[in-house]
């Protein structure tokens, strides 16, 4: 775990092995897998054993850092880097477990619940660099200071992942305003909520459907839904193509050096979290929501020129101008991605608000692995 820290690696072994660049390459590549296979399914799976097997995942990958890092006695090398691949592969298929099936979930039910979804994925990643600031600023001149970092961070991270099987497991599917939204779905035609029906206490809702058994209730099947929504599509991915470019390969190795030293990348990295999350409040003020579809391919269009401004300001500019161009990544990429979200599953039924919830989630991990990939082309010249 302490060679894998981009501050405190060697240059040789950071040249080498580029964590910050082939971490989230992995991890996105078996995410990437996985969910392409959930969501040609999603209408025949058990949503509720796909959320539980992906937070049992993310707990167990947090507790196997812990194991390797006791194993290696916190000791780097090829053999450790190649164990932190394979968690990472385990966690990219768990983040396809639940992140797929939580937006299917909350996008059949009011717009409120997939801008709080969404705006809690960036609220961990806020928290994370809020711990990772606090536990280098607590160990940073003792010995070992990194590893014992790394070791408390990923310990409060699987108490928070054990938390949130326990959540979803016992609270949320009693919650009334679930049950009356997933038995909508129910009544629908939808087949992936009936298990989470039964953990509420709802058992016979089909009731109706046993009167006529040849009733079918019509629902547009994928490709329909796809074509339907190809702008949306298209924005969620270019959205995360553009954002992955820079963040975190880019911010991480080639941002450049300045008087915050080791703490520079970690600076801007949490200022691109902090905004992110910010922006996704943001469309909270209905006037201040982009709702036109060409007004959105517009805006995320114009995004690409965060490539050139990041390219000259590493070359020019200094470390204030660089701090302020990665906030405005963050709060652009947080205000556009819930304006998409909250959009496209207007006027769908249940079924196809989940089939359409999964889709998206499928084009922005799609759009990171595409982001990540290029990102390689900013050591295009390098020694």
């Amino acid at each position: 775990m302490e060679n894998l820290d981009h501050e405190n690696v060697a240059p040789g072994r950071l040249e080498k092995y580029h964590s910050s660049r082939v971490l989230p390459l992995v991890y996105q590549l078996f995410a990437l897998g996985t969910l392409t296979i959930l969501a040609y399914y999603e209408a025949k799976i058990n949503t509720r054993r796909r959320n539980l097997l992906g937070y049992m995942l993310l707990f167990l990958g947090s507790v196997m850092v812990l194991v390797l890092d006791l194993a290696t006695s916190g000791k780097g090398g090829l053999g450790t880097f190649i164990g932190i691949c394979g968690i990472s592969c385990a966690f990219g298929v768990a983040n396809a477990q639940v992140q797929g099936g939580m937006v299917g979930d909350v996008s059949f039910m009011t717009t409120e619940f997939i801008q709080s979804f969404l705006a809690g994925l960036a609220a961990s990643g806020a928290v994370t660099s809020g711990l990772r600031l606090i536990t280098k600023a607590a160990f940073e001149n003792s010995q070992d200071g990194l590893r014992k970092g790394a070791i408390l961070f990923f310990a409060i991270s699987a108490i928070f992942e054990l938390l949130c099987v326990i959540l979803y497991a016992f609270t949320f599917p009693r919650l009334p305003i679930v049950k009356y939204y997933r038995s909508k779905a129910a009544s629908e035609g939808s087949k992936t909520v009936s298990a989470d029906l039964a953990a509420g206490g709802i058992q016979n809702l089909s009731e109706g459907d046993e009167e006529d058994p040849n009733r079918v209730v019509e629902r547009l099947s994928s490709k329909q839904l796809l074509s339907q929504n190809i702008d949306y599509i298209l924005d969620i991915f270019l959205i995360y193509v553009q954002t992955s470019l820079i963040f975190p390969g880019f911010l991480s190795e080639d941002a450049g050096s300045h008087s915050l030293g080791s703490w520079y990348a970690l600076v801007l990295i949490t200022m691109y979290n902090v905004w992110d999350f910010i922006g996704r409040y943001i469309p909270v003020l209905k006037f201040l929501k982009l709702k036109s579809r060409k007004r959105l391919v517009i805006a995320i269009q114009s995004r690409l020129l965060f490539v050139p401004a990041f390219y000259f300001t590493a070359k020019h500019g200094d470390q204030g101008w660089m701090i302020m161009l990665t906030s405005f990544l963050g709060l652009t990429n947080g205000y556009l991605t819930v304006c998409v979200f909250t959009s496209a599953p207007k006027g769908y039924k249940g079924p196809e608000q989940n089939a359409l919830g999964n889709l998206l989630v499928l084009f922005l991990i799609g759009g990171i692995f595409a982001g990540v990939t290029l990102d390689w082309l900013w050591l295009i010249g390098k020694a």
